[in-house]
């Protein structure tokens, strides 16, 4: 499973180099943290523009681990730097599942931003209704 995490962050980045090689005339930079006692991983995505601080871009959260019937699973949050969205999904292994399909699949939906806030409806106060009488 370990290896799991790292070949899929590997696929991921290599997506987002291939989607976007020069974000904001910059390159792309990420940092890993990876936790293989719990099966978690970090990916830190940022952007060095010359003669600018890294900018942060957002962050991808994955967890691996193995469903009952023994086959691997990643649990996936993706987040986007300035805004509190997310979006999770899973992938599960399923007899010819590509796991570097799945990858590039989901830098795609990280690289197109943030899901739109769904709107809530104005709250409206009731007026009070006169009696008839």
């Amino acid at each position: 499973m370990h290896s799991r995490l790292l070949s899929f962050l590997s696929n991921f980045e290599r997506a987002l180099v291939a989607d976007d090689p020069s974000p904001d005339d910059g390159v792309w930079e990420t940092e890993r943290t990876v936790n293989y006692r719990s099966g978690l991983a970090r990916l830190q995505l940022m952007v060095r523009i010359a003669g600018q601080p890294r900018k942060p871009r957002g962050s991808v959260l994955i967890q691996g681990f193995k469903l009952a019937d023994g086959a691997a699973c990643l649990k996936l949050q993706l987040s986007w730097a300035g805004t509190e969205a997310t979006a999770t999904t899973s992938i599960f292994a399923k007899p010819g599942s590509d796991w570097k399909s799945e990858a590039r699949k989901l830098a795609a939906l990280w690289m197109a931003g943030p899901p739109a806030s769904s709107v809530a409806a104005p709250v409206v106060e009731e007026q009070p209704v006169a009696a008839a009488g």
